[in-house]
C-alpha cells in the first residue's frame, strides 16, 4: 500500500505559447538546410519591424547581445559612464564593463519602478556620454524626460533597454522603440515573444543597422564575403531556426499580449483583496503595460523568502524579482557599493515577488495562486 501524497500540480511561473505553427515554420527551415543567416532571419526581422513601427531591425542571439552591440553602435569607449537603472536584469549593467566604461545609476521612482528622472539628471556626469533607461516589466520609463537630460548634456546617447516590454506604450503614446534611439528586446522563454533564446535590436538609422549586422556575424563586410572581417565583431547571430519561432510569434503577438493583458486584470482584482500587498501600478494616460511578469509588493517586516517557500510547498512557483545589480557580489568589490546607496530600489526589490504568470493561465489558477498567497501571508 503506498500512502505517499500524490505529487501537487506546479504552477509553473512561465509558459512560453508554442503550438502547430512554430512547429511548420521550424520544420520549414529544417528542410532548407539553411539553418542560419538565412531567408526565416530577413523574414523574422522583417515582421518585428513592421509590427512595432521600428524603422529597422537586427536580430540577435540574445537581449544582452542586442544591448552589448547597441551601445558599441552608440559609440562608447574605456572610461565612459552611462547612467541607469539599479532595479533590473543584470545585463543592463554588465554590457558596459564589457566595453570598460562604468554604469552610474540612479534610484527609481516607487511607483513606476522605472529610473527616477530627476535622480538620473542628478547622476550626469563630465563622463557621461548615454543613458540606458530599462523599461521595467513590461511598463516604459518617461521617455520624455530622459530624453531631455539627453539633449541638455549636449546630446548624449540614449539605448533603450526594452527586453521586456515589447508592444509597450510610452506616456507620449509611442511604442517603445519608435523614438528613434536603439532599443533592444529580449525573447527568452517567458517574454512575449518567445524563441527559447534570442533578441532584437529597434533602429532608427541604417548606418547603425549595417554595423550591429556586421558585429554580431564576427565582423564580416556587408557583402557578407566569408572571410572578410572588417571589424571587431562577436558570435551574436540568431539561428534560423530560432527565427522561424519568432516569426510564428509575431503573427499572434497581439493575441499574446491581450492574454496576458487579461490575466494581470484577474491577478489585480484578487491582490487588491490582501492586505498590505500592493499590485503592479496602474496605466497612466495614454501609457499601456506590456505585461513581461506579474510582480507584486510585499508588506513590510515579511519575510519574503519565507513566503516563497510556502508558495512553493503549495506547488505555486514564485520568484524575487529583481535583485538590486548595485548589491550582487561582484559589483560590491568592484566599485565599493553598499546597503544604502539606492534606498528606494533597495526596498523595491527586497519586497517584490513574482508571481505565475502566462497567457494561457485560466482564472482558477490565478485564484489559486492569490490563494495559496494570502495563506502565506498569514
Amino acid at each position: 500500500m503506498n500512502d505517499s501524497l500524490p505529487a501537487l500540480d506546479v504552477l509553473p511561473m512561465a509558459r512560453p505559447e508554442i503550438g502547430a505553427r512554430e512547429q511548420e515554420l521550424v520544420a520549414e527551415v529544417l528542410s532548407s538546410g539553411v539553418l542560419s543567416l538565412g531567408p526565416m532571419l530577413t523574414r523574422f526581422e522583417r515582421a518585428v519591424a513592421e509590427w512595432t513601427g521600428a524603422t529597422y531591425a537586427s536580430a540577435v542571439s540574445s537581449g544582452t547581445a542586442g544591448l552589448h552591440l547597441a551601445i558599441r553602435a552608440a559609440g562608447i569607449a574605456p572610461g565612459d559612464e552611462v547612467v541607469t537603472s539599479p532595479l533590473s536584469f543584470i545585463a543592463s549593467a554588465n554590457v558596459m564593463i564589457y566595453e570598460n566604461a562604468t554604469p552610474v545609476f540612479a534610484d527609481i521612482d516607487p511607483v513606476t519602478l522605472n529610473i527616477d528622472p530627476a535622480k538620473a539628471r542628478a547622476a550626469v556626469s563630465s563622463r557621461t556620454v548615454g543613458l540606458l533607461p530599462v523599461h521595467l516589466f513590461g511598463a516604459a520609463a518617461d521617455m520624455t524626460a530622459i530624453e531631455a537630460i539627453a539633449s541638455d548634456h549636449h546630446g548624449l546617447w540614449i539605448v533603450e533597454d526594452a527586453c521586456e516590454a515589447v508592444g509597450a506604450i510610452d506616456a507620449d503614446g509611442r511604442q517603445v522603440g519608435t523614438r528613434g534611439h536603439s532599443a533592444v528586446l529580449g525573447f527568452y522563454p517567458n517574454k512575449q515573444i518567445a524563441t527559447g533564446e534570442g533578441g532584437m535590436v529597434l533602429i532608427g538609422d541604417k548606418q547603425v543597422k549595417n554595423r550591429i549586422d556586421s558585429e554580431r556575424n564576427q565582423g564580416r563586410a556587408p557583402d557578407m564575403g566569408w572571410l572578410d572581417h572588417e571589424n571587431l565583431g562577436y558570435n551574436y547571430r540568431l539561428s534560423d531556426v530560432a527565427a522561424a519561432i519568432g516569426v510564428a510569434q509575431v503573427e499572434k503577438l497581439d493575441e499574446m499580449l491581450d492574454a496576458r493583458a487579461r490575466v494581470a486584470g484577474w491577478y489585480t482584482e484578487l491582490i487588491s483583496e490582501l492586505d498590505g500587498v500592493t499590485p503592479p501600478a496602474a496605466d497612466e494616460g495614454a501609457a499601456r503595460r506590456s505585461w513581461f511578469v506579474y510582480v507584486v509588493q510585499l508588506p513590510q517586516g515579511i519575510d519574503r523568502d519565507e513566503v516563497i517557500g510556502r508558495l512553493k510547498s503549495e506547488g505555486v512557483s514564485s520568484k524575487p524579482y529583481m535583485p538590486v545589480i548595485h548589491l550582487q557580489p561582484f559589483y560590491r568589490e568592484k566599485f565599493g557599493y553598499a546597503p544604502g546607496d539606492f534606498p528606494i530600489a533597495e526596498d523595491v526589490a527586497a519586497r517584490s515577488l513574482a508571481l505565475p504568470f502566462y497567457p494561457s493561465m485560466k482564472r482558477g489558477e490565478v485564484e489559486r495562486a492569490v490563494e495559496t498567497l494570502q495563506r502565506a501571508l498569514s
